[in-house]
């Protein structure tokens, strides 16, 4: 308990001490200073969109090297690791075949030979749109994330889209 006192006394004398000498240097204080809106959107790097019980969350892929449009489907299929399951996130999307993603600046479609069982504005939906505008966005470095549109068509029923990754995301 005492060397609590001690170190906290200590840091009260240098934090003193080191005012003292911004105000000898003529550095005077300052109130709030407004910097204007938070940062928003969404960030640059690949990430994989899960679901939790509070909506989609990302989680930043630093691992692996990912080549195509078609491996980040199968990978955001494969579901999240152990220590992130733990976390509470899941993948609502199962493994499929018969699909083709493919991308072009700031347009992404997925193609499906199935129908498409999953809503338009979904947490399905939400992962795999976002996922890929993230991917695409570091594919093509002049693309930004917020602006890549996702288009599902399946191989019956109604077209979904285009849809951006904001409409899922909460905040």
């Amino acid at each position: 308990m005492r060397g609590r006192v001690r170190a906290g006394r200590a840091r009260g004398v240098v934090l003193t001490v080191l005012g003292a000498v911004l105000v000898g240097c003529g550095v005077q204080p300052t109130g709030v200073i407004e910097a204007g809106e938070p940062a928003s959107g969404l960030t640059r790097g690949m990430r994989l969109y899960y679901a939790s019980d509070t909506g989609l969350r990302a989680v930043p892929v630093l691992d692996r090297d990912i080549s195509s449009l078609d491996a980040v489907m199968k990978l955001l299929a494969q579901g999240p690791t152990e220590a992130e399951r733990r976390e509470g996130l899941t993948t609502l999307l199962h493994p499929r075949s018969g699909y083709s993603v493919t991308g072009d600046g700031t347009r992404v479609t997925v193609e499906l030979e199935d129908p498409y069982w999953a809503e338009a504005r979904d947490q399905v939906t939400g992962q795999l749109v976002c996922t890929l505008a993230s991917f695409q966005s570091v594919r093509e470095a002049e693309v930004r994330a917020d602006d890549v549109e996702v288009t599902i068509r399946p191989g019956e029923g109604p077209v979904l889209g285009p849809l951006r990754c904001a409409e899922f995301l909460d905040g």
